[in-house]
């Protein structure tokens, strides 16, 4: 087989991997709606990193200057644009790709915590507390990582008297899909009235505690796996990035098969870390009470 022939080759290959992956996903009938998903997204996912004062607007600015910056000095050291252009690519993406690594972390940390505000709540509405007092207690008294969400929704709530609100704004803040859940339970139960929201908040304190055990044992399995994939999918460019800083041996990437191979290897990983994400990803809770 011709060079010529296996370039053909992986580039349908190429080709065909991507339409596999692009069949994976709903396409959206309007791309507006698909841009404001992914804003929402990335909001939720700002300030569930803990980085609420960043947004999106400069998130994406920090993506283009990390990119630019990345593409100057990968530049001047191989002297080979399209090398460049490659990790200047990953550069920009680095900064989403950080701010989703903390979030995904920090909910982690938070579904070990969930438990114990249901448990906390529960006690304080037994105790004869009102539900904004049982709230605001949980600044003091709740875990360490919620309590300040907790103590502003108490200031929140002395300054307006506005208990809807001031919930909307506490669900903003956390940004939780089991927030979302245990505060419209909050809202409907302070609404409408009941007796059953101890029942209510003991069933979901149940339900926490079984999720969090069960998708621990599956994260500690797959994590292994999901590394392992990383370095592969990593490993090719880091030797790429080795021989950029070495005279001569990035000039084939200066003519039109180095750009080739290039761009089949991009795809190949873009395509194949996709892949094993979608295939080892455990289904996460969606905010659908926003």
């Amino acid at each position: 087989m011709s060079t010529g022939d296996g370039l053909a080759l992986g580039l349908v290959a190429g080709l065909g991997a991507f339409c596999v992956w692009w069949a994976c996903w709903v396409p959206d009938t309007e791309p507006r709606l698909a841009v404001r998903r992914w804003t929402a997204g990335l909001e939720d996912a700002l300030v569930q990193a803990g980085v609420r004062s960043v947004s999106v607007r400069s998130l994406v600015a920090l993506c283009l200057g990390a990119g630019v910056g990345v593409f100057a000095v990968a530049f001047l050291v191989s002297s080979a644009p399209w090398i460049a252009l490659c990790f200047a690519l990953m550069a920009a993406w680095g900064p989403v790709a950080l701010v989703r690594y903390r979030a995904e972390r920090r909910r982690a940390d938070l579904r070990e915590v969930w438990p114990e505000v249901v448990d906390n709540l529960a006690s304080g509405v037994r105790a004869g507390l009102s539900l904004p007092e049982a709230l605001g207690q949980l600044g003091e008294r709740g875990p360490e990582q919620l309590r300040s969400a907790f103590s502003e929704f108490e200031e929140d709530y002395r300054a307006s008297g506005r208990f809807a609100d001031s919930l909307s704004r506490l669900k903003d803040r956390l940004a939780d899909p089991v927030a979302d859940r245990l505060v419209e339970s909050l809202r409907v139960t302070r609404e409408v009235g009941g007796s059953d929201l101890g029942r209510l908040l003991r069933t979901l304190s149940t339900f926490l505690r079984e999720d969090a055990r069960t998708r621990g044992e599956l994260e500690a399995r797959q994590s292994w796996t999901v590394s392992a994939a990383r370095l592969a999918v990593a490993a090719p460019w880091v030797v790429l990035a080795i021989l950029a800083t070495r005279e001569g041996a990035v000039a084939p990437y200066n003519q039109v098969e180095g750009v080739v191979v290039l761009a089949i290897g991009g795809a190949a990983s873009a395509v194949a870390y996709r892949l094993m994400l979608r295939i080892g990803r455990l289904p996460q809770e969606q905010r659908v009470l926003r």
